[in-house]
């Protein structure tokens, strides 16, 4: 009882641990929505995303063989140029490390483009996408994100015997995770709110992700290049890389405000 006990700990602390990045999405993905239902967003997102997950480790509980195993047709290299040996787990995370790129680029660029000046406030509003389609995103990529840490989950629950007391483990994991992040997700917001400077770290951050998870899925796929393995980026280099990238903004953030004082004295 003491090692299922200990073994839940860990794994909602390893949940926890593996979803800051997710919580970012969601937060930053939810302000595209119309203002009014933006709180309402990320509700519905986490909750149904709990649900899904709970599906998906019944899934991978069961298929997890399929997941890892390399595709024949998707195995192959050009000699001194590129290896490459694909498998579901390597696609999926892959695809989502793409998508995250694209979606932080376009956010970045949207922001510092021209014209968005002129619908500022409109935007802010009416919102870029209908509720719906936010949750949508929302829901895809806390699948996403789910993969590695279901994985790590069903790794730490090979100890114990008795397969349904491990589910269920695993599950109370995710619904314990998943409600901490419910009660995050509007603080998280609510911060970025208010103190819009730090939107565009959070994309910034959520780029780095992407990045990750690309090495990640690379990795995965045993992909070399010119004879060099992909090597996967560490959790420990991407909270080096946060730490870094908050340090330097909060810097920056207080020089301007000494230089608005300086000038400020010296119109006086």
């Amino acid at each position: 009882m003491g090692q299922i006990i200990f073994t839940l700990i860990m794994l909602v602390a390893l949940q926890a641990v593996l979803g800051f990045d997710n919580l970012l999405y969601i937060s930053l993905e939810s302000k595209k929505a119309p203002l009014s239902e933006q709180k309402s967003v990320r509700k519905k997102g986490i909750l149904i995303a709990i649900f899904l997950r709970i599906i998906l480790l019944f899934v991978l509980v069961k298929v997890i063989v399929f997941f890892q195993e390399p595709f024949s047709w998707l195995t192959g290299e050009i000699e001194d140029v590129v290896k490459f040996s694909f498998n579901g787990h390597s696609i999926i995370v892959l695809i989502g490390g793409a998508f995250i790129i694209y979606t932080a680029i376009k956010e970045i660029w949207h922001m510092i483009s021209l014209q968005q000046d002129s619908h500022k406030i409109e935007d802010s509003e009416r919102g870029t996408k209908t509720a719906n389609a936010a949750i949508t995103s929302i829901v895809i990529m806390n699948l996403v994100f789910s993969f590695d840490s279901i994985l790590a989950a069903i790794g730490l629950t090979r100890e114990i015997e008795d397969s349904t007391v491990a589910f269920i483990v695993m599950a109370i994991a995710i619904v314990a995770s998943g409600l901490l992040m419910l009660f995050m997700a509007d603080k998280i917001s609510s911060f970025l709110s208010k103190n819009r400077m730090y939107e565009v770290l959070g994309l910034f951050i959520l780029f780095i992700v992407g990045i990750m998870l690309i090495t990640e899925g690379g990795h995965l796929a045993h992909l070399h290049f010119f004879g060099e393995e992909i090597v996967p980026m560490s959790k420990t280099t991407f909270y080096f890389v946060i730490a870094i990238l908050v340090i330097v903004d909060v810097v920056q953030g207080r020089y301007q405000k000494k230089l608005l004082k300086e000038s400020t004295h010296k119109a006086e």
